[in-house]
């Protein structure tokens, strides 16, 4: 038993990774985050060009960490790309999920705004690969880098507040999803300055975001993006 629990402390415990960047570095990550919020606003909300938006985004970002990749191999595992915690990170989070899922219902169900259609297949399958990017963005680099600078130390409780406002802000106009990215902040900041793995956040924050939209906000996405350059 003690054998079991000293492993299982172990992989859950913040491995403290040698990240050879400056504080100029991780203030400029965070810049890049910010803008990318900004950005968000006039081409998603203002413009309507939401996905050459999301296209243009992902093409930046995967260069950039290209790009930080060749400078250091380990940087990858340091942001949370990574697989030896997987299954931990998972366990952690199904509590949530399944609790949040049954409320998503409840909610829905309550309003009369449950919309399930076939577009919610496409989304379940594509919103995992944004949802990665959007907790690279917010959760690696955001949270990753207050709680990393090295001349300035901030309470962790304050870095995961910080995180999930800034979230929230970048959902407004949706009172729901300003709320509902709140909550989720708050909890993916507080597991991932635990264990780090941006995968299994991408991966919920895109199942469960597909589910918010049709259940809670009564919104189409997959419409809003891919059906009018089809039609």
């Amino acid at each position: 038993m003690k054998n079991r629990l000293t492993k299982y402390l172990s992989e859950f415990s913040n491995i403290k990774l040698t990240r050879p960047v400056s504080d100029k570095v991780r203030l400029l990550e965070i810049l890049g985050v910010v803008l990318t919020g900004v950005g968000k606003f006039v081409f998603m909300n203002y413009l309507n060009w939401r996905l050459p938006f999301v296209v243009v985004a992902i093409l930046a970002w995967s260069f950039y960490v290209y790009y930080r990749y060749n400078k250091d191999k380990n940087v990858l595992t340091d942001w949370g790309f990574r697989w030896d915690n997987f299954k931990t990170v998972l366990r952690l989070m199904l509590p949530f999920a399944m609790i949040s899922i049954l409320s998503f219902f409840v909610i829905g169900h309550m309003q009369g705004t449950i919309n399930l259609t076939w577009h919610i297949i496409p989304l379940l399958i594509t919103y995992p690969i944004w949802g990665s990017i959007q907790q690279f963005l917010t959760i690696g680099l955001l949270a990753g880098n207050l709680k990393d600078f090295r001349k300035i130390k901030l309470n962790k409780s304050f870095i995961i507040l910080v995180t999930a406002v800034f979230f929230s802000i970048v959902h407004y106009l949706s009172v729901w999803l300003m709320l509902g990215t709140f909550v989720l902040a708050l909890v993916y900041g507080y597991i991932y300055l635990k264990a780090k793995n941006i995968y299994v956040l991408g991966l919920f924050h895109g199942w469960m975001g597909a589910l918010f939209y049709y259940t809670v906000v009564n919104q189409d996405p997959f419409a809003d993006v891919f059906l009018k350059y089809l039609t």
